[in-house]
C-alpha cells in the first residue's frame, strides 16, 4: 500500500510540473491560474472590507502606490507583449490598494491584486524604494510563486487533490493555505522548501521590473539595508522566509548590471 501511495505521489509531482514562462524553470503547478485568480478576487475583497483602505484622492501615500503600480504594471505588459509572452499576464486586472497598518508588509495575489501596508513606507522612504518592494511582490505573482507554494501545500497537507475538491472537503484549511501561500497575515515558514529560490527570483525580476518602469534599481541596496536594521532580533513578517541580509545584498549586487540595462534604456 505504501509503495502504491509513493508511486501515486511521484506521479502527481511529475504530472503537475510546468515550465514557467518567466523564470524558465519547471514548477509544481497543480492549480490552474484561472482558478487561483477567481479565489484571489474573493479573498482580496474580503481583506479590503476588513481593513482601512486609503483613498488616493486624499492620501499622498495611496496616490504614490497607485502611481508606482501603474508604471510597473504597464512596463511589464509592454515587455512580455514584445517577447510574444502575452500569456504571462492572462487574466490580470491590476488593482493597487494602500492599507493603514503598522506592519511593514506588501503582497500581490494572482491576477495583480496588490496591497501595500503604510508601515512599510517609512522603510521604503522614496518612490524608487517603494518600486523595489512592489516590483519584488509583483514578480512573485508573475512568476507564479504563490501557485507553486500552494501546489506544494496541497500535496503535503491535502494529498494532491484538485482545488475544488479541497475547497469542498476542507474549505477553511484550503483558504488558510491560500493566504499562507501569498504571505498574507501569516508566516510561510518551513512549509515551502523552495522559498529561498523563489525569493531570489523575485529579487532579480523585481529589480528588472522597477528598472523598466523608470526607477533606479540601485535603490534596492539601501532599502534592504534599512529592512535588515529594522529587523532586530525578530525580522518583520516581510522578511520571514527571505535569504539572510548578507546573502540577499550580495546577490542583488550581482544582479544589478542586468537590471541597469533596462534602466539605462529609458
Amino acid at each position: 500500500m505504501k509503495k502504491i501511495l509513493g508511486i501515486a505521489f511521484i506521479a502527481i509531482l511529475i504530472g503537475g510540473c510546468a515550465l514557467n514562462l518567466v523564470t524558465g524553470r519547471k514548477q509544481l503547478s497543480l492549480v490552474p491560474e484561472s482558478e487561483l485568480q477567481v479565489m484571489a478576487i474573493a479573498q482580496y475583497n474580503t481583506f479590503l472590507s476588513e481593513n482601512k483602505v486609503l483613498n488616493s484622492s486624499n492620501s499622498q501615500n495611496a496616490a504614490m502606490v497607485d502611481r508606482v503600480g501603474a508604471r510597473i504594471s504597464a512596463a511589464i505588459k509592454k515587455y512580455y507583449d514584445s517577447k510574444g509572452k502575452t500569456a504571462v499576464l492572462e487574466g490580470y486586472k491590476w488593482e493597487f490598494n494602500t492599507v493603514e497598518s503598522k506592519d511593514a508588509n506588501a503582497w500581490c495575489m494572482p491576477g495583480g491584486k496588490v496591497v501595500v501596508y503604510t508601515g512599510l513606507l517609512p522603510l521604503t522612504q522614496t518612490e524608487a524604494g517603494l518600486a523595489i518592494v512592489m516590483g519584488h511582490e509583483i514578480a512573485h505573482s508573475v512568476a507564479k510563486h504563490g501557485s507553486e507554494r500552494m501546489s506544494q501545500g496541497i500535496v503535503q497537507q491535502l494529498g494532491g487533490v484538485a482545488l475544488q475538491v479541497a475547497l469542498s472537503s476542507k474549505p477553511q484549511q484550503t483558504q488558510d493555505l491560500f493566504m499562507t501561500s501569498y504571505g498574507i497575515g501569516s508566516q510561510v515558514g518551513a512549509l515551502l522548501p523552495w522559498s529561498r529560490q523563489q525569493e531570489t527570483e523575485a529579487d532579480k525580476y523585481g529589480l528588472i521590473f522597477a528598472a523598466m518602469a523608470g526607477y533606479d534599481p540601485r535603490e534596492a541596496i539601501p532599502f534592504w539595508e534599512r529592512m535588515a536594521a529594522a529587523g532586530g532580533a525578530k525580522p518583520p513578517e516581510f522578511l520571514s522566509t527571505h535569504p539572510s541580509d548578507e546573502t540577499r545584498i550580495k546577490k542583488l549586487n550581482q544582479q544589478m548590471p542586468e537590471a541597469l540595462k533596462y534602466y539605462k534604456a529609458r
